[in-house]
């Protein structure tokens, strides 16, 4: 079993719910209309079954990822004997609203107040059957008011008094400022972060450092820039011809060699990219690389707002 697998984490963001922002959808999951509740169940159980064989003990999920909680949740029950071996991460502050339909005008509907905490909190345990190990407010930005709201910070201090571990997951141009903040808090409930971390988007790996030093558990998310870098030209700006590595590997393998990163999330949606995900070497680059690859961070959150869902 290679050893990075370890360090791998499998993510359902793209398999709990028809539309999602990454690329190669159609490829990866064949026609939209066969995207329906059974056949993206089977697929998520197929892909929990492939990480647990390769090793993958990190599985993430969220109240806005479709139905993954459910999925997930269906799946520790057939298989109970495996879950103490397992660690699960959701996260609440997004509903998912897009009523399964890929043309949905709306498909996530952000809200981080002690009332949306009150209400998915009951719905994550339904769904999965059992308390998360992490439970992270999602895709927290500059402006939210997550950590600055007495009564959410005073939920999110419950749980981890009855043993929970809570966090933040990060989102947006200034994600280095909202760990920062987070770790500034008096008496902050935090330990776990979770951070969009890319060959084109590294910017919070400084405060990523501070936080892992400081004992937080940091998983890196969308490495490969939901599928964006998987594709890039081997040999090209992103992929030195002398690296001799693939495009996805290279990228993986770039998040690996951070010193921040405990777990490196798989975006998979299939088995052959969960299995080729665990090839993946730490691809060390030095500081000056990084910033000659990387783009400024509000032309990458820009972009990011502007992928369709597909």
């Amino acid at each position: 079993m290679p050893a990075s697998s370890a360090r791998l984490g499998f993510g359902l963001a793209a398999v709990g719910r028809p539309a999602y922002i990454t690329t190669d959808r159609d490829d990866d999951l064949g026609d939209p209309a066969d995207r329906s509740i059974a056949a993206l169940r089977a697929r998520a159980h197929a892909l929990l079954d492939e990480a647990w064989d390769l090793g993958i003990r990190y599985l993430d999920a969220a109240r806005s990822y479709g139905l993954a909680e459910e999925f997930l949740g269906g799946w520790l029950s057939a298989h109970p004997e495996r879950r103490s071996e397992l660690v699960i991460g959701s996260k609440w502050g997004y509903a998912y609203v897009g009523e399964w339909k890929m043309d949905a005008t709306v498909h996530e509907r952000k809200e981080h107040s002690a009332a949306m905490l009150d209400r998915q909190w009951p719905e994550t345990l339904a769904a999965l059957g059992s308390p998360p190990d992490f439970y992270l407010i999602h895709s927290v930005t500059h402006d939210s008011s997550a950590l600055a709201d007495i009564e959410v910070l005073q939920r999110m201090r419950r749980l981890r008094a009855e043993g929970v571990r809570v966090g933040l997951s990060t989102s947006g141009p200034r994600q280095a400022d909202v760990v920062r903040a987070a770790m500034r808090l008096s008496d902050s409930p935090f330990t776990v972060v979770q951070s969009t971390w890319n060959l084109f988007e590294s910017s919070a790996g400084d405060a990523l450092l501070e936080a892992h030093d400081a004992g937080w558990t940091v998983v890196v998310k969308e490495a490969l820039a939901n599928g964006e870098l998987a594709s890039a030209v081997p040999g090209g700006d992103l992929v030195p011809a002398a690296s001799g590595t693939a495009p996805d590997l290279f990228a993986l393998g770039a998040a690996l060699a951070q010193p921040f990163a405990d777990i490196v999330l798989s975006g998979a949606t299939t088995v052959a990219h969960l299995r080729r995900g665990v090839e993946a070497r730490a691809v060390d680059l030095d500081r000056a690389v990084l910033a000659q690859l990387a783009v400024e961070p509000s032309d990458y959150w820009r972009r990011r707002s502007e992928r369709p869902w597909r």
